[in-house]
């Protein structure tokens, strides 16, 4: 059996797409591109798919990661490419390797977002931002199933500051941005905790101890996710450790019993 990790997007409208949807997307895809899917046992078989921290809906994404185990050998390059043509655009498959390593789930530590506060001054994001760093602790609120919650939004944040909208990834394209006022785009860095912090969460912070309120609701946008390097600051590819064990050995270097024989040795 062979197992495939992919990473596949969330962009545009699509954003508003719920995890429960994109999975009735992709298994519509997986039957349209006739790809040879393990299924499990039982009295419902269903097609051997693991999913790995969805992004809220209405947060758009560059980097969700699932699982396939696969009956026959494909080619990822291939297989990547027929699933993409099977989804509907938003929803990009933009990367695929065969599972070479264990733990995809355990590389995801952290995830970079950016959020893009339309109508806010760049000025006034970034005093929010000094504000909420210098705070040893920053107490929200956030309703659950289980009633209202109160949590530290503070301590998952390894990373938080404003940066210039041009070059940003969340400047590709906007065609949904209201008119063309200032515009503040803070990058954030958060810890996979739990409970977990979502930037919705890190946003009730910066009102808390701001009062910093976008008139329009944050664009937000995963850009990527994985193992968290505490030296750099950096979130580091979780699909990387596949693709270096999947590279050949380099051939050793040739040994004293490699040496070339001397001339006339074995001749009569």
């Amino acid at each position: 059996m062979q197992r495939i990790r992919l990473r596949y997007t969330k962009r545009g409208r699509l954003r508003f797409t719920s995890h429960r949807d994109f999975q009735r997307a992709f298994e519509r895809a997986l039957r349209r591109a006739e790809v040879p899917m393990a299924y499990s046992a039982g009295f419902t078989p269903h097609p051997k798919v693991s999913y790995a921290n969805a992004a809220p809906t209405g947060t758009g994404s560059e980097a969700e990661f699932l699982e396939i185990a696969l009956v026959e050998v494909c080619d990822p390059d291939k297989l990547r490419d027929l699933l993409d043509e099977s989804l509907p655009v938003g929803l990009d498959i933009i990367d695929a390797v065969e599972v070479r390593t264990s733990g995809l789930a355990d590389r995801l530590t952290a995830s970079v977002w950016e959020l893009r506060l339309d109508l806010v001054e760049p000025r006034v994001a970034e005093e929010a931002v000094a504000a909420f760093l210098a705070a040893e602790s920053v107490e929200v609120e956030r309703r659950t199933k289980n009633g209202l919650r109160t949590f530290d939004a503070r301590g998952a944040v390894a990373a938080l500051e404003a940066v210039p909208e041009t070059g940003t990834e969340g400047a590709r394209s906007r065609p949904d941005r209201p008119g063309d006022g200032p515009c503040a785009i803070l990058r954030l860095v958060v810890r996979h905790v739990t409970p977990a912090v979502r930037p919705d969460d890190v946003l009730s912070g910066l009102r808390a101890v701001a009062d910093l309120a976008p008139p329009v609701p944050a664009a937000v946008t995963r850009l990527a996710q994985g193992l968290f390097d505490e030296e750099s600051g950096t979130v580091t590819d979780p699909l990387a450790p596949d693709r270096e064990a999947a590279r050949p050995a380099p051939p050793k270097a040739a040994g004293p019993a490699a040496a070339k024989a001397p001339e006339g040795a074995g001749t009569a």
